[in-house]
C-alpha cells in the first residue's frame, strides 16, 4: 500500500551541515589539511559530493567551519573548568595547568593535533585569522579570574607555545619543564613592579556579556 515501508528521512540544511563539519574535522585527523578534499569529506559524511560544494563552496570554507567548530568546543571547554574552579592559588593554577597539557601529549594528542592543524592553517589563510585570534583570547579570559592581565596573556602564549612544541617535536617537555616555565610565569616576583594594565585588557564593567 502507498505510504507503507521506511521513511526517507527528511532533508534538515542544519544537519547536514553539521554532518560535513564532523566529517572534515575526521577526515584532517586521518589526512592532516593536505589531504582535505570535498570528496573525502562527502565519503566520509555519507552524503552526496554535491552537497558538500553547495554548503561550502571551496577547501578554505571547510576548514573555516570546522576551525569554528573547535573554537567554539575549546570555550565550551574552558567556560567549565573556570566555573568548577572559581578560585586558585598560583600554585594550585600551576599544577591544574600542567595536567592540561601534559594531557595534550597523552589521551588528547590526536584531538591536540587537529585543533593546531586548523589554527595554523591561518597562516596562509587571512580570513581564517580572526577565528584563530579566538584561541589566544579565549585562554587569556579563562586566566583572568586568577592573575592579572598582562600575567594571563604571558601564560596563554607559553602554554600555546609548549603544547605546538610538544606536538610537533621529537620528545615532549616533561612535567617538571612545564611546571617550571609556568611556575616562573605565575607566581609573583617580588622584585618586579605590579604589571600596569594596558586599556584594551583591563577588566569590562558593562552588564552585556
Amino acid at each position: 500500500m502507498a505510504g507503507q515501508g521506511t521513511a526517507k528521512r527528511r532533508y534538515d540544511p542544519k544537519r547536514r551541515i553539521e554532518e560535513i563539519a564532523t566529517a572534515t574535522e575526521q577526515v584532517i585527523a586521518e589526512r592532516g589539511i593536505e589531504g582535505l578534499t570535498h570528496r573525502a569529506v562527502a565519503e566520509q559524511a555519507g552524503v552526496p559530493l554535491g552537497a558538500t560544494t553547495y554548503h561550502f563552496a571551496t577547501k578554505d570554507d571547510l576548514i573555516q567551519a570546522a576551525l569554528q567548530r573547535s573554537v567554539d568546543r575549546y570555550a565550551a571547554y574552558l567556560a567549565d573548568w573556570v566555573a568548577r574552579r572559581p578560585e586558585l592559588t598560583e600554585e594550585q593554577l600551576v599544577v591544574l595547568l600542567t595536567d592540561a597539557l601534559m594531557g595534550c601529549f597523552g589521551p588528547q594528542r590526536d584531538v591536540q593535533v587537529v585543533e593546531f592543524e586548523l589554527y595554523l592553517a591561518a597562516l596562509r589563510r587571512p580570513a581564517l585569522r580572526p577565528i584563530a585570534d579566538r584561541f589566544i583570547e579565549l585562554s587569556v579570559n579563562a586566566l583572568l579570574p586568577y592573575v592579572d592581565p598582562l600575567t594571563a596573556r604571558t601564560a596563554a602564549v607559553a602554554t600555546n607555545g609548549l603544547t605546538l612544541r610538544g606536538l610537533a617535536g621529537s620528545t615532549p617537555p616533561t612535567r617538571a619543564e612545564v611546571e617550571g616555565i609556568l611556575r616562573r610565569i605565575l607566581t609573583p616576583n617580588p622584585n618586579l613592579p605590579t604589571p600596569a594594565v594596558a586599556e584594551q585588557d583591563a577588566p569590562q564593567t558593562s552588564e552585556s556579556p
